[in-house]
Protein backbone atom coordinates (compact mmCIF):
# COMPACT_ATOMS: atom_id res chain seq x y z
CA UNK A 1 0.00 0.00 0.00
CA UNK A 2 1.17 3.20 -1.04
CA UNK A 3 1.29 5.83 2.41
CA UNK A 4 3.25 8.81 1.21
CA UNK A 5 3.29 10.14 -2.02
CA UNK A 6 5.90 12.54 -3.69
CA UNK A 7 4.61 14.27 -6.95
CA UNK A 8 7.26 15.06 -9.21
CA UNK A 9 5.55 17.95 -10.90
CA UNK A 10 4.07 21.44 -10.72
CA UNK A 11 0.71 23.45 -11.24
CA UNK A 12 -2.92 22.14 -12.06
CA UNK A 13 -1.75 18.42 -12.79
CA UNK A 14 0.33 18.23 -9.54
CA UNK A 15 -2.48 19.81 -7.79
CA UNK A 16 -4.88 17.43 -9.28
CA UNK A 17 -2.89 14.03 -8.07
CA UNK A 18 -2.22 15.55 -4.76
CA UNK A 19 -6.64 16.28 -4.36
CA UNK A 20 -7.12 12.25 -5.74
CA UNK A 21 -4.03 10.72 -3.35
CA UNK A 22 -5.48 12.51 -0.20
CA UNK A 23 -9.20 11.44 -1.16
CA UNK A 24 -7.52 7.59 -1.01
CA UNK A 25 -5.43 8.64 2.35
CA UNK A 26 -2.76 8.69 1.12
CA UNK A 27 -0.08 11.84 2.28
CA UNK A 28 1.28 14.11 0.09
CA UNK A 29 4.93 15.73 -0.73
CA UNK A 30 5.60 18.78 -3.45
CA UNK A 31 8.31 19.80 -4.57
CA UNK A 32 8.49 22.94 -6.36
CA UNK A 33 11.19 25.67 -7.48
CA UNK A 34 12.59 28.94 -6.12
CA UNK A 35 9.46 30.83 -8.45
CA UNK A 36 6.86 27.89 -7.07
CA UNK A 37 7.47 28.39 -3.20
CA UNK A 38 3.80 30.07 -3.08
CA UNK A 39 1.80 28.21 -5.62
CA UNK A 40 -0.93 26.15 -4.73
CA UNK A 41 0.22 22.56 -5.32
CA UNK A 42 2.98 23.71 -2.70
CA UNK A 43 0.48 25.33 -0.13
CA UNK A 44 -1.92 21.89 -0.88
CA UNK A 45 0.31 19.31 -0.08
CA UNK A 46 1.12 17.66 3.51
CA UNK A 47 4.31 18.37 2.48
CA UNK A 48 6.64 20.75 0.39
CA UNK A 49 10.78 20.54 -0.42
CA UNK A 50 12.70 22.93 -2.34
CA UNK A 51 14.48 21.68 -5.22
CA UNK A 52 16.49 24.28 -7.15
CA UNK A 53 15.96 27.75 -8.74
CA UNK A 54 13.25 28.65 -11.41
CA UNK A 55 14.92 27.22 -14.57
CA UNK A 56 13.44 23.28 -15.32
CA UNK A 57 16.85 22.68 -15.74
CA UNK A 58 17.56 23.32 -12.08
CA UNK A 59 15.13 21.69 -10.68
CA UNK A 60 12.18 20.01 -11.61
CA UNK A 61 14.37 18.17 -14.55
CA UNK A 62 16.79 17.19 -11.58
CA UNK A 63 16.35 13.57 -11.13
CA UNK A 64 18.84 13.54 -8.16
CA UNK A 65 17.48 16.31 -6.39
CA UNK A 66 13.44 14.34 -6.52
CA UNK A 67 14.74 11.05 -5.25
CA UNK A 68 16.93 12.71 -2.47
CA UNK A 69 13.66 14.63 -1.50
CA UNK A 70 11.62 11.32 -1.80
CA UNK A 71 13.73 9.65 0.20
CA UNK A 72 14.42 12.72 2.83
CA UNK A 73 10.47 12.62 3.40
CA UNK A 74 10.01 8.53 3.69
CA UNK A 75 8.05 8.79 0.46
CA UNK A 76 6.95 4.87 -1.22
CA UNK A 77 6.42 6.06 -4.60
CA UNK A 78 6.91 9.32 -6.98
CA UNK A 79 4.27 10.13 -9.55
CA UNK A 80 5.85 11.95 -12.42
CA UNK A 81 2.43 13.67 -14.15
CA UNK A 82 2.97 14.63 -16.94
CA UNK A 83 6.03 16.34 -19.12
CA UNK A 84 8.95 17.10 -17.29
CA UNK A 85 10.58 13.53 -16.24
CA UNK A 86 7.32 11.66 -16.52
CA UNK A 87 8.87 9.79 -19.95
CA UNK A 88 12.57 9.07 -18.97
CA UNK A 89 13.18 5.75 -18.45
CA UNK A 90 16.42 6.68 -16.72
CA UNK A 91 14.44 8.19 -14.10
CA UNK A 92 11.89 4.99 -13.92
CA UNK A 93 14.98 3.02 -13.18
CA UNK A 94 16.94 5.25 -10.33
CA UNK A 95 13.08 5.47 -8.82
CA UNK A 96 13.29 1.42 -8.77
CA UNK A 97 16.71 1.43 -7.93
CA UNK A 98 16.01 3.31 -4.68
CA UNK A 99 13.32 0.97 -3.55
CA UNK A 100 10.20 3.29 -4.31
CA UNK A 101 7.12 3.01 -6.42
CA UNK A 102 6.93 4.96 -9.67
CA UNK A 103 3.45 5.32 -11.18
CA UNK A 104 3.49 4.69 -14.61
CA UNK A 105 4.62 1.80 -17.17
CA UNK A 106 7.66 -0.26 -16.92
CA UNK A 107 11.44 1.84 -18.49
CA UNK A 108 11.71 -1.17 -20.78
CA UNK A 109 8.23 -0.17 -21.85
CA UNK A 110 8.51 3.31 -21.84
CA UNK A 111 12.04 3.15 -24.18
CA UNK A 112 9.79 0.84 -26.63
CA UNK A 113 7.07 3.43 -27.21
CA UNK A 114 9.21 6.62 -26.49
CA UNK A 115 10.98 5.58 -29.73
CA UNK A 116 8.62 6.57 -32.56
CA UNK A 117 10.72 4.11 -34.78
CA UNK A 118 10.40 0.88 -31.93
CA UNK A 119 6.81 2.14 -31.57
CA UNK A 120 6.77 1.53 -35.20
CA UNK A 121 8.55 -1.62 -35.36
CA UNK A 122 6.42 -2.57 -32.91
CA UNK A 123 3.20 -2.16 -34.81
CA UNK A 124 4.02 -3.31 -37.74
CA UNK A 125 4.71 -6.54 -36.41
CA UNK A 126 1.71 -6.82 -34.58
CA UNK A 127 -0.54 -5.73 -37.42
CA UNK A 128 -1.34 -2.21 -36.42
CA UNK A 129 -2.38 0.00 -39.45
CA UNK A 130 0.88 2.90 -39.98
CA UNK A 131 0.90 5.63 -42.11
CA UNK A 132 3.58 4.41 -45.28
CA UNK A 133 7.07 5.80 -44.20
CA UNK A 134 9.91 4.41 -43.03
CA UNK A 135 10.60 1.94 -39.53
CA UNK A 136 13.97 3.47 -39.12
CA UNK A 137 16.12 6.38 -38.18
CA UNK A 138 17.28 7.87 -42.05
CA UNK A 139 20.86 8.40 -41.97
CA UNK A 140 21.38 10.35 -45.24
CA UNK A 141 19.86 12.87 -47.24
CA UNK A 142 20.17 10.26 -49.85
CA UNK A 143 18.49 7.62 -48.39
CA UNK A 144 15.86 10.40 -47.48
CA UNK A 145 15.46 11.22 -51.40
CA UNK A 146 15.18 7.93 -52.20
CA UNK A 147 11.88 7.36 -49.67
CA UNK A 148 10.33 10.29 -50.68
CA UNK A 149 10.10 9.30 -54.33
CA UNK A 150 8.24 5.82 -53.57
CA UNK A 151 5.94 7.20 -50.96
CA UNK A 152 5.34 10.90 -52.72
CA UNK A 153 5.13 14.24 -51.46
CA UNK A 154 3.87 16.04 -48.73
CA UNK A 155 5.60 13.98 -46.47
CA UNK A 156 6.51 14.82 -42.57
CA UNK A 157 10.06 14.36 -40.91
CA UNK A 158 9.81 13.67 -37.25
CA UNK A 159 11.80 13.06 -34.36
CA UNK A 160 12.36 9.78 -33.39
CA UNK A 161 12.60 11.08 -29.62
CA UNK A 162 9.73 13.39 -28.27
CA UNK A 163 6.17 14.87 -28.96
CA UNK A 164 4.74 18.18 -28.77
CA UNK A 165 5.71 19.22 -32.56
CA UNK A 166 9.50 19.91 -32.27
CA UNK A 167 11.73 18.49 -34.45
CA UNK A 168 8.73 18.04 -37.10
CA UNK A 169 9.15 19.68 -40.74
CA UNK A 170 6.37 19.43 -43.58
CA UNK A 171 7.95 18.98 -46.72
CA UNK A 172 5.94 19.74 -50.08
CA UNK A 173 8.83 19.92 -53.06
CA UNK A 174 12.00 17.64 -53.19
CA UNK A 175 14.20 20.70 -53.22
CA UNK A 176 12.89 21.56 -49.75
CA UNK A 177 13.78 18.02 -48.20
CA UNK A 178 17.65 18.75 -47.36
CA UNK A 179 17.08 21.81 -45.73
CA UNK A 180 14.01 20.56 -43.57
CA UNK A 181 15.78 17.39 -42.44
CA UNK A 182 18.78 19.09 -41.24
CA UNK A 183 16.20 21.80 -39.26
CA UNK A 184 13.95 18.92 -37.96
CA UNK A 185 17.23 17.05 -36.94
CA UNK A 186 19.00 20.02 -35.49
CA UNK A 187 15.80 20.80 -33.13
CA UNK A 188 15.33 16.69 -32.30
CA UNK A 189 19.06 16.80 -30.56
CA UNK A 190 18.72 20.62 -28.95
CA UNK A 191 15.09 18.98 -27.54
CA UNK A 192 15.60 15.93 -26.99
CA UNK A 193 19.39 15.27 -26.83
CA UNK A 194 18.20 12.70 -29.52
CA UNK A 195 18.92 14.05 -33.53
CA UNK A 196 17.11 10.69 -34.94
CA UNK A 197 14.60 11.18 -37.71
CA UNK A 198 12.37 9.34 -39.92
CA UNK A 199 9.72 10.14 -42.71
CA UNK A 200 6.48 9.12 -43.23
CA UNK A 201 3.62 10.18 -45.95
CA UNK A 202 1.39 13.36 -44.99
CA UNK A 203 -2.28 12.66 -44.58
CA UNK A 204 -3.87 15.53 -46.30
CA UNK A 205 -6.97 16.74 -44.05
CA UNK A 206 -6.31 14.15 -41.11
CA UNK A 207 -8.12 13.84 -38.04
CA UNK A 208 -6.14 13.87 -35.12
CA UNK A 209 -7.70 10.95 -32.35
CA UNK A 210 -5.99 9.16 -29.20
CA UNK A 211 -7.59 6.17 -27.40
CA UNK A 212 -6.80 6.01 -23.32
CA UNK A 213 -5.83 2.44 -22.45
CA UNK A 214 -5.59 1.32 -19.17
CA UNK A 215 -2.99 -2.00 -17.97
CA UNK A 216 -2.46 -3.76 -14.96
CA UNK A 217 0.79 -6.09 -14.07
CA UNK A 218 -1.34 -8.90 -15.05
CA UNK A 219 -2.12 -9.05 -18.98
CA UNK A 220 -4.99 -6.75 -18.53
CA UNK A 221 -6.24 -4.32 -20.57
CA UNK A 222 -8.88 -1.62 -21.55
CA UNK A 223 -9.37 1.34 -23.50
CA UNK A 224 -11.28 3.90 -22.50
CA UNK A 225 -12.37 5.15 -25.78
CA UNK A 226 -11.34 7.97 -27.51
CA UNK A 227 -10.57 11.62 -27.55
CA UNK A 228 -10.52 14.04 -30.35
CA UNK A 229 -7.48 16.35 -30.45
CA UNK A 230 -7.64 17.87 -34.01
CA UNK A 231 -7.46 21.55 -32.78
CA UNK A 232 -4.17 22.81 -32.51
CA UNK A 233 -1.63 25.40 -32.77
CA UNK A 234 1.67 24.11 -33.50
CA UNK A 235 0.81 20.69 -33.65
CA UNK A 236 -0.16 21.48 -29.92
CA UNK A 237 -3.50 20.63 -28.74
CA UNK A 238 -5.82 23.25 -27.50
CA UNK A 239 -9.52 21.82 -27.65
CA UNK A 240 -10.19 18.28 -26.64
CA UNK A 241 -13.51 16.25 -26.83
CA UNK A 242 -14.45 12.73 -26.11
CA UNK A 243 -16.13 10.57 -28.13
CA UNK A 244 -15.40 11.96 -31.32
CA UNK A 245 -17.96 13.27 -33.76
CA UNK A 246 -16.81 10.96 -37.05
CA UNK A 247 -16.04 7.80 -35.28
CA UNK A 248 -18.61 4.62 -35.85
CA UNK A 249 -18.65 2.38 -33.02
CA UNK A 250 -17.04 -0.36 -35.14
CA UNK A 251 -14.22 1.48 -35.86
CA UNK A 252 -13.91 2.71 -32.07
CA UNK A 253 -13.99 -0.89 -31.39
CA UNK A 254 -11.32 -1.82 -34.01
CA UNK A 255 -9.50 0.92 -32.97
CA UNK A 256 -9.41 0.55 -28.87
CA UNK A 257 -8.56 -3.31 -29.84
CA UNK A 258 -5.31 -2.57 -31.79
CA UNK A 259 -4.41 0.23 -28.80
CA UNK A 260 -4.94 -2.72 -26.19
CA UNK A 261 -2.34 -5.59 -28.64
CA UNK A 262 0.20 -2.27 -28.92
CA UNK A 263 0.28 -1.89 -25.27
CA UNK A 264 0.19 -5.34 -24.22
CA UNK A 265 2.77 -6.38 -26.81
CA UNK A 266 5.58 -4.14 -24.77
CA UNK A 267 4.69 -5.43 -21.73
CA UNK A 268 2.97 -1.96 -20.54
CA UNK A 269 1.56 -1.37 -17.23
CA UNK A 270 -0.53 1.54 -15.97
CA UNK A 271 -2.47 4.64 -18.18
CA UNK A 272 -1.44 5.29 -21.54
CA UNK A 273 -2.41 6.38 -24.85
CA UNK A 274 -1.98 5.49 -28.02
CA UNK A 275 -2.37 8.11 -31.00
CA UNK A 276 -3.83 7.66 -34.52
CA UNK A 277 -3.87 9.94 -37.62
CA UNK A 278 -7.64 9.29 -38.86
CA UNK A 279 -8.10 10.53 -42.75
CA UNK A 280 -11.24 11.70 -44.75
CA UNK A 281 -12.30 7.78 -45.24
CA UNK A 282 -12.15 6.57 -41.86
CA UNK A 283 -8.98 4.91 -42.15
CA UNK A 284 -6.73 4.62 -39.30
CA UNK A 285 -3.25 4.76 -38.64
CA UNK A 286 -1.15 4.40 -35.64
CA UNK A 287 0.89 8.05 -34.77
CA UNK A 288 2.63 7.44 -31.27
CA UNK A 289 1.83 6.15 -27.85
CA UNK A 290 2.50 8.69 -24.85
CA UNK A 291 3.30 6.48 -21.62
CA UNK A 292 1.86 9.07 -19.29
CA UNK A 293 -1.39 10.34 -18.13
CA UNK A 294 -2.46 12.92 -20.52
CA UNK A 295 -3.41 16.57 -20.20
CA UNK A 296 -6.80 16.14 -21.55
CA UNK A 297 -7.58 12.49 -19.59
CA UNK A 298 -10.53 14.85 -18.27
CA UNK A 299 -12.54 14.35 -21.03
CA UNK A 300 -12.52 10.75 -20.58
CA UNK A 301 -13.20 10.76 -17.04
CA UNK A 302 -15.89 13.05 -17.56
CA UNK A 303 -18.01 10.22 -19.97
CA UNK A 304 -17.02 7.27 -17.86
CA UNK A 305 -17.08 8.72 -14.29
CA UNK A 306 -13.91 7.03 -13.19
CA UNK A 307 -10.44 8.59 -11.85
CA UNK A 308 -7.60 7.56 -13.78
CA UNK A 309 -5.31 8.99 -10.85
CA UNK A 310 -7.03 7.13 -8.35
CA UNK A 311 -6.55 3.97 -11.01
CA UNK A 312 -2.96 4.69 -11.64
CA UNK A 313 -2.50 3.88 -7.84
CA UNK A 314 -4.43 1.45 -7.74
CA UNK A 315 -2.41 -0.66 -10.40
CA UNK A 316 0.98 0.45 -8.98
CA UNK A 317 0.09 -1.11 -5.50
CA UNK A 318 -0.12 -4.34 -8.14
CA UNK A 319 -4.36 -4.56 -7.70
CA UNK A 320 -5.68 -5.90 -10.73
CA UNK A 321 -8.01 -3.51 -12.72
CA UNK A 322 -11.89 -3.31 -10.94
CA UNK A 323 -13.56 -3.07 -14.04
CA UNK A 324 -14.18 -5.01 -17.66
CA UNK A 325 -14.35 -3.87 -21.17
CA UNK A 326 -18.31 -4.61 -20.90
CA UNK A 327 -18.39 -2.61 -18.19
CA UNK A 328 -17.56 0.54 -19.53
CA UNK A 329 -20.45 2.66 -21.50
CA UNK A 330 -19.97 6.91 -23.03
CA UNK A 331 -22.06 8.84 -20.59
CA UNK A 332 -22.95 12.29 -22.51
CA UNK A 333 -20.26 14.46 -24.35
CA UNK A 334 -16.99 16.60 -22.90
CA UNK A 335 -15.20 18.93 -23.83
CA UNK A 336 -12.21 20.46 -22.97
CA UNK A 337 -10.33 24.15 -23.72
CA UNK A 338 -6.73 24.24 -22.26
CA UNK A 339 -6.63 28.18 -20.66
CA UNK A 340 -3.08 29.36 -21.91
CA UNK A 341 -1.67 32.64 -21.30
CA UNK A 342 -0.49 33.13 -24.83
CA UNK A 343 -2.27 35.57 -27.72
CA UNK A 344 -3.85 34.17 -29.91
CA UNK A 345 -3.93 37.09 -32.34
CA UNK A 346 -0.13 37.37 -32.28
CA UNK A 347 0.32 33.85 -33.15
CA UNK A 348 -0.12 32.42 -29.77
CA UNK A 349 2.58 34.16 -28.27
CA UNK A 350 3.40 33.76 -24.52
CA UNK A 351 1.64 36.58 -22.85
CA UNK A 352 3.74 36.91 -19.19
CA UNK A 353 2.60 39.02 -16.57
CA UNK A 354 -0.08 39.25 -13.20
CA UNK A 355 -3.46 37.80 -13.07
CA UNK A 356 -4.89 41.05 -11.91
CA UNK A 357 -8.12 39.20 -12.11
CA UNK A 358 -9.31 35.32 -11.97
CA UNK A 359 -12.40 34.06 -11.46
CA UNK A 360 -13.29 30.27 -12.83
CA UNK A 361 -16.23 29.93 -13.79
CA UNK A 362 -18.48 27.13 -11.52
CA UNK A 363 -21.55 24.90 -11.84
CA UNK A 364 -22.48 21.64 -11.76
CA UNK A 365 -21.57 20.57 -15.61
CA UNK A 366 -18.23 22.32 -15.10
CA UNK A 367 -14.78 21.14 -14.06
CA UNK A 368 -11.96 23.36 -13.92
CA UNK A 369 -8.21 22.09 -13.71
CA UNK A 370 -6.14 24.69 -12.57
CA UNK A 371 -3.42 25.80 -10.05
CA UNK A 372 -3.37 30.13 -10.01
CA UNK A 373 -5.37 32.65 -8.09
CA UNK A 374 -5.92 36.39 -8.36
CA UNK A 375 -2.85 37.80 -8.34
CA UNK A 376 -0.36 35.33 -8.97
CA UNK A 377 2.44 35.94 -11.61
CA UNK A 378 2.58 33.70 -15.23
CA UNK A 379 6.19 32.73 -14.78
CA UNK A 380 8.21 32.97 -17.84
CA UNK A 381 9.99 29.68 -17.18
CA UNK A 382 7.35 26.85 -17.94
CA UNK A 383 5.04 25.40 -19.77
CA UNK A 384 2.28 28.87 -19.92
CA UNK A 385 -1.23 26.92 -19.34
CA UNK A 386 -3.10 28.63 -16.79
CA UNK A 387 -5.14 26.01 -16.28
CA UNK A 388 -8.07 23.66 -18.28
CA UNK A 389 -12.03 24.46 -18.31
CA UNK A 390 -14.07 20.57 -18.64
CA UNK A 391 -17.44 20.88 -19.26
CA UNK A 392 -19.81 17.48 -19.40
CA UNK A 393 -23.22 17.43 -21.54
CA UNK A 394 -25.86 15.07 -22.26
CA UNK A 395 -24.56 15.45 -26.08
CA UNK A 396 -22.67 17.45 -27.93
CA UNK A 397 -24.56 20.28 -29.44
CA UNK A 398 -25.46 20.22 -25.09
CA UNK A 399 -21.75 20.29 -24.24
CA UNK A 400 -20.69 22.74 -26.75
CA UNK A 401 -23.52 25.31 -25.64
CA UNK A 402 -22.30 24.62 -21.40
CA UNK A 403 -18.52 25.29 -22.73
CA UNK A 404 -19.42 29.08 -24.30
CA UNK A 405 -21.54 29.50 -21.72
CA UNK A 406 -19.01 28.81 -19.35
CA UNK A 407 -16.22 30.52 -21.18
CA UNK A 408 -18.28 33.70 -21.05
CA UNK A 409 -18.35 33.52 -17.19
CA UNK A 410 -14.47 32.98 -16.93
CA UNK A 411 -12.71 36.26 -15.70
CA UNK A 412 -9.19 36.90 -16.51
CA UNK A 413 -7.50 39.83 -16.49
CA UNK A 414 -3.60 41.36 -16.78
CA UNK A 415 -2.96 38.80 -19.57
CA UNK A 416 -3.68 37.83 -22.99
CA UNK A 417 -5.09 34.21 -23.16
CA UNK A 418 -6.67 31.16 -25.58
CA UNK A 419 -10.17 31.70 -24.45
CA UNK A 420 -11.62 33.96 -27.37
CA UNK A 421 -9.87 31.20 -29.84
CA UNK A 422 -11.90 28.70 -28.20
CA UNK A 423 -14.88 30.57 -27.67
CA UNK A 424 -14.06 30.92 -31.93
CA UNK A 425 -13.53 27.48 -32.45
CA UNK A 426 -16.98 26.09 -30.43
CA UNK A 427 -18.94 28.76 -32.67
CA UNK A 428 -17.51 27.70 -36.25
CA UNK A 429 -19.92 26.27 -38.45
CA UNK A 430 -17.79 23.59 -39.34
CA UNK A 431 -16.46 22.78 -36.02
CA UNK A 432 -20.38 22.22 -34.99
CA UNK A 433 -20.74 19.98 -37.62
CA UNK A 434 -18.03 18.00 -36.87
CA UNK A 435 -16.42 19.03 -40.55
CA UNK A 436 -13.08 19.98 -39.40
CA UNK A 437 -9.04 18.57 -39.26
CA UNK A 438 -5.89 19.49 -37.76
CA UNK A 439 -5.58 22.01 -40.47
CA UNK A 440 -8.58 24.24 -38.79
CA UNK A 441 -6.18 27.01 -37.33
CA UNK A 442 -4.22 27.52 -40.24
CA UNK A 443 -7.76 27.38 -42.62
CA UNK A 444 -10.42 29.28 -40.63
CA UNK A 445 -8.43 31.24 -37.84
CA UNK A 446 -5.76 32.93 -39.93
CA UNK A 447 -8.05 33.76 -42.43
CA UNK A 448 -10.39 35.42 -39.81
CA UNK A 449 -7.37 37.42 -38.21
CA UNK A 450 -5.78 38.06 -41.30
CA UNK A 451 -8.73 39.97 -42.96
CA UNK A 452 -8.42 43.42 -43.61
CA UNK A 453 -10.66 46.65 -44.76
CA UNK A 454 -9.38 48.74 -47.61
CA UNK A 455 -9.48 51.41 -44.58
CA UNK A 456 -10.34 52.30 -41.35
CA UNK A 457 -13.22 54.40 -42.86
CA UNK A 458 -14.73 51.49 -44.65
CA UNK A 459 -14.53 49.71 -41.33
CA UNK A 460 -16.07 52.26 -39.84
CA UNK A 461 -19.26 52.11 -42.51
CA UNK A 462 -19.60 48.63 -42.27
CA UNK A 463 -19.30 49.25 -37.98
CA UNK A 464 -22.46 51.94 -38.46
CA UNK A 465 -23.73 50.00 -41.18
CA UNK A 466 -24.47 46.83 -38.64
CA UNK A 467 -25.39 49.21 -35.91
CA UNK A 468 -27.94 50.52 -38.49
CA UNK A 469 -29.55 47.17 -39.06
CA UNK A 470 -29.60 45.73 -35.77
CA UNK A 471 -30.67 48.62 -34.23
CA UNK A 472 -33.84 48.88 -36.57
CA UNK A 473 -34.51 45.45 -35.35
CA UNK A 474 -34.59 46.09 -31.89
CA UNK A 475 -31.20 43.96 -31.31
CA UNK A 476 -29.18 46.65 -30.02
CA UNK A 477 -29.80 47.64 -26.73
CA UNK A 478 -27.22 49.81 -24.69
CA UNK A 479 -24.92 50.34 -27.54
CA UNK A 480 -24.77 54.43 -27.55
CA UNK A 481 -21.68 56.07 -28.99
CA UNK A 482 -20.01 52.75 -28.98
CA UNK A 483 -19.43 52.69 -32.83
CA UNK A 484 -18.09 56.64 -32.43
CA UNK A 485 -16.08 55.84 -29.69
CA UNK A 486 -14.39 52.70 -31.23
CA UNK A 487 -13.38 54.61 -33.99
CA UNK A 488 -11.74 57.32 -32.32
CA UNK A 489 -9.85 55.00 -30.17
CA UNK A 490 -8.56 53.02 -33.44
CA UNK A 491 -7.11 56.41 -34.65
Amino acid sequence: MIKKLLVANRGEIALRIMRTAKSMGIVTVAVYSEADKVAPHVLFADEAICIGPAPSRDSYLRMDKIIEAAIHSKCDAIHPGYGFLSENSDFVKLVHQQGLIFIGPPASAMEQMGSKIAAKQTATRIGVPLVPGTDRAIVSLDEAKKIALKIGFPLLIKASAGGGGKGMRLVKHEEELGEQMRQASSEALASFGDGAVFIEKYVVKPRHIEIQIFCDKFGNGLYLFERECSIQRRHQKIVEEAPSSCLTSEIRKKMGEDAIKLALACGYVGAGTVEFLVDDSLNYYFLEMNTRLQVEHTVTEMITGLDLVEMQIRVAEGHPLAISQQDLLINGHSIEVRVCAEDPKNHFFPSIGTLEEYEPPRGVHIRVDDSYTKGMEIPIHYDPMIGKLIVHGKDREDAIKKMLDAISKFRIKGVETTLPFCEFVLNHSDFRKGNFDTGFVEVYYEDYLNFKFASIEEEAACLFGLYGFLKERTIVHGFKNNGVNWVQNRK
